[in-house]
């Protein structure tokens, strides 16, 4: 007797067939309309020339590009705030959860006010409310803020250095990604010695230290009104990435309580009685039992944060809904099919993370 989930299976696949079948019906229908109607319908316009400049860029762009290469430009930006974001906001909820639960009332009552405060107003408030300070608060690029002599902080963003890579610095770099691909692979077939490990960390760092060296690095420096050389980031990604991550790390906050919570406390108990102190009982017993039970709660919140990356176009940072879904839309008139491209990204991202999360889960289940 096969067990219930792989009875279900066929089940499942037919039903996602069946969908995806209406789906594609659907938007077979509206095309066909569109067309009869003598309104333009396919994605052949992603060939077309773009005619417009995109201000913060991970790729080669510039106006003679397509409205494809546009919208790769605008979904690297995305990929990059939402992942920033989903970083620190969870580094910052961690510490918040921790403080929450922290023996000591003031530090208590300092992270309950930040979560209170952070979840009950709105994220386009904070937003708008950090970027109007931040411009307000940073200087002009001729009085721009030096930091460590590599760095320069302006009004018009954060410029760091930027590094050009030669051959002594490639060779560098592949030698330090082979010893560690050693060291990866002799440690899973055999136990390797204390020695072993500090001499692959001296050499590591050796390599390490090497391929920065050798690197073509290029500082920024203020020229007239404006900053040259180096990599801007832009103010508008800054402001967004740190409300992002602030608005995600209250409600990340909350999801590690309860997860802290959850665990029994005879674990925590057990953990004072050995003699850890608290910061290693979270660190080495709770941490990792609390974290299955939050996982699905996390997995929501990340993606509530890949969604709540489309209030760029708030602070004019071209993402995928600024360049994409407005700026292509309005010049070609296609909305159908850029907002249907656009849903679609989203919503492949959101699977994707959710898909991971029930992954790990299962794994998890299994190795119990």
């Amino acid at each position: 007797m096969r067990p219930p989930g792989r009875r279900a299976l066929p089940i499942q696949l037919l039903i996602y067939l069946a969908v995806a079948a209406l789906a594609v019906a659907a938007a077979l229908y509206a095309i066909e309309v569109m067309r009869m109607r003598g309104i333009q319908a396919g994605f052949g316009f992603l060939k077309n020339t773009a005619g417009f400049e995109i201000g913060f860029k991970l790729i080669r762009f510039d106006s003679t590009d397509s409205y494809g290469r546009a919208f790769v430009v605008a979904l690297l930006n995305t990929l990059l705030v939402s992942g920033l974001s989903v970083v620190l906001g969870t580094a910052i909820g961690l510490l918040v959860a921790v403080a929450r639960l922290a023996p000591i009332p003031a530090i208590k009552a300092a992270a309950t006010m930040y979560v209170e405060a952070i979840r009950n107003t709105p994220l386009l408030f904070q937003l708008l409310a950090l970027y109007a300070v931040s411009l307000a608060v940073l200087p002009p690029p001729r009085d721009s803020i030096t930091v460590v002599g590599l760095a320069l902080v302006n009004n018009r963003g954060i410029f760091l250095p930027s590094a050009g890579m030669t051959a002594r610095a490639a060779l560098a770099a592949i030698a330090l990604v082979l010893l560690l691909a050693a060291y990866g692979w002799l440690s899973r077939r055999r136990s390797l010695g204390r020695p072993v490990l500090a001499l692959t960390a001296i050499i590591a760092v050796a390599l390490a230290a090497s391929t920065l060296a050798s690197m073509d690095w290029v500082v920024p420096k203020v020229l007239g009104f404006n900053v040259e050389g180096g990599i801007a980031l832009v103010p508008e990604l800054a402001v967004l990435v740190v409300a992002l991550s602030l608005y995600s790390a209250a409600f990340i906050a909350e999801t590690f309580r309860s997860g802290f919570l959850a665990v029994p406390a005879g674990q925590w108990h057990a953990a004072f009685a050995l003699g850890l102190d608290r910061a290693a009982t979270i660190r080495g017993v709770v941490l990792a039992q609390a974290l299955r039970a939050c996982l699905p709660a996390l997995a929501s919140q990340y993606i509530n944060v890949i969604k709540a990356s489309s209030l760029a176009a708030a602070v004019g940072f071209p993402d995928l809904m600024q360049v994409f879904g407005k700026t292509t839309l309005n010049q070609t008139g296609q909305a159908v099919e850029v907002i249907a491209l656009t849903m679609a990204v989203y919503l492949v991202m959101s699977m994707t993370i959710a898909g991971a999360v029930h992954g790990y889960e299962r794994r998890v289940a299994m190795e119990r």
